[in-house]
């Protein structure tokens, strides 16, 4: 590994990234998420919430290895393709419209003034109403894989959710096992809003945004007659994604689109002190 590595740090409605242009890899996949790990702490290194790694791939623009901040390997990321979708195109990796690969499928993106807009795969696994004590109090959660597994609990106010315990229990529930779940906190602001606040797994926390985790609320708000699409979703960070999707008969979902914000933070030199 020669450095310094170049590094570019981005922010989707306030889940921080770095993002490497890697289609001249120095890393083996095995070494990827050791790096991942140690570049992803705060304070003793650049910090953020996950890496994302770019590389050169047929039949699409590029492919994508992301993952999360405590380095195990994510399926799919709906902040993190916003930034790396607009990182593609100024780096001029990609057109404005393109395509590229991830664990969960192919993605499109459109990179639009102002933010992206994410065509994404098909929902999978829904699943209502299941009971899970919280708290000592008995409650339905839902269950999506919008690319990644997510829980999905209606709440009257989410100024009083107390996300880290109750994301941990839902997120290690043995409803959710092997592979836990996402868990998503929400509360119905409109016919046609929602406030969310997401427990991520890989993180381990609550964090300032989820872009499949708002994509699995909002549809399943649609399911329980709660909204209408589009639905505009603020975030814990205080801004604003927009879903669209649509429901058919037998609960099928269709057209589902992603979009929001997706800012460039600073670019740097990674050296060899930041792994340690």
């Amino acid at each position: 590994m020669n450095f310094p590595i170049e590094f570019t740090k981005m922010s989707g409605t306030g889940n921080d990234f770095i993002i490497i242009d890697h289609r001249r890899p120095f890393l083996e996949k095995k070494e990827m998420g050791a790096f991942a790990k140690a570049v992803c702490r705060r304070k003793f290194s650049v910090g953020a919430d996950g890496l994302i790694l770019l590389e050169n791939v047929d039949g699409a623009d590029f492919r994508w290895h992301f993952y999360n901040g405590d380095g195990s390997e994510a399926e799919m990321c709906g902040n993190g393709a916003r930034c790396a979708a607009r990182f593609a195109h100024a780096k001029g990796i990609a057109p404005a419209k393109m395509s590229f690969l991830t664990m969960a499928g192919t993605i499109s993106a459109e990179v639009k003034e102002g933010g992206v807009r994410l065509a994404m795969t098909t929902p999978a696994d829904l699943a209502l109403d299941h009971q899970v004590g919280l708290a000592g109090v008995v409650r339905k959660v839902h269950f999506l894989n919008t690319g990644v597994p997510h829980a999905v609990c209606f709440v009257d106010s989410n100024a009083a959710t107390p996300v880290p315990e109750w994301g941990a229990s839902v997120r290690f529930h043995e409803l959710f096992q092997p592979a836990g779940a996402n868990a998503n906190f929400v509360e119905v602001l409109g016919p046609d809003a929602l406030h969310v606040r997401t427990y991520e797994r890989g993180v381990e926390d609550e964090t300032m945004a989820c872009g499949t985790g708002a994509v699995a609320s909002a549809i399943i708000g649609g399911m329980l007659g709660l909204v209408r699409a589009p639905v505009k979703v603020t975030t814990s960070g205080g801004e604003i994604l927009t879903i669209h999707f649509e429901l058919g008969d037998k609960r099928k979902i269709s057209a589902v689109f992603l979009e929001g914000p997706a800012h460039f933070i600073y670019e740097g030199l990674l050296n060899a002190e930041a792994l340690l």
